[in-house]
């Protein structure tokens, strides 16, 4: 015979394992395409230039800057998501696109998931005149894919005091 403690707790776990259970088949629902584990590992990277994969032509950051830039003087970065547009929709989009001057935040962009913007930032920068001493810096883009995980592009970009 259970006594009305074990009881309680028999039923408490059961509700929660109940609501683990339909949680996991909603999201299996609402994201209809398998998520590779891996891709949520480590930042990815183009691993080939020449050879992309189509993942790395829809997910890269595509930075569009000048070669070379005056300090103090303001400049244009745009930062897309893929050379090839990546699709923003309900189950597949991007989360946030941010921009680095190297290790340093410079700006971010959030998204959101209905996929009314298309995944692409215009960033107007100025670099100070102690980045002229160094000769270049190099702009870090960074973007988060719900389904395909954490990716980086990178340009360098001369400074001249």
């Amino acid at each position: 015979m259970m006594d009305r403690r074990d009881f309680l707790k028999t039923a408490a776990m059961g509700i929660a394992a109940a609501g683990l259970a339909k949680e996991a088949f909603g999201a299996e629902t609402f994201y209809p395409t398998k998520v590779d584990a891996k891709l949520f590992e480590n930042i990815n990277r183009v691993k080939d230039a020449a050879n992309k994969t189509p993942l790395e032509k829809t997910h890269a950051p595509v930075i569009t800057a000048p070669q070379e830039v005056k300090a103090g003087v303001p400049f244009t970065v745009e930062v897309s998501v893929g050379e090839n547009l990546h699709v923003m929709t309900a189950p597949h989009w991007i989360e946030y696109i941010e921009l680095r001057i190297g290790n340093e935040p410079a700006a971010r962009v959030d998204f959101d998931s209905r996929g009314y913007a298309k995944p692409k930032a215009v960033f107007t920068v100025v670099l100070g005149p102690d980045l002229a001493t160094t000769g270049k810096v190099t702009l870090v883009a960074n973007q988060r894919c719900n389904l395909h995980g954490l990716w980086e592009g990178s340009a360098d970009v001369k400074v001249s005091a």
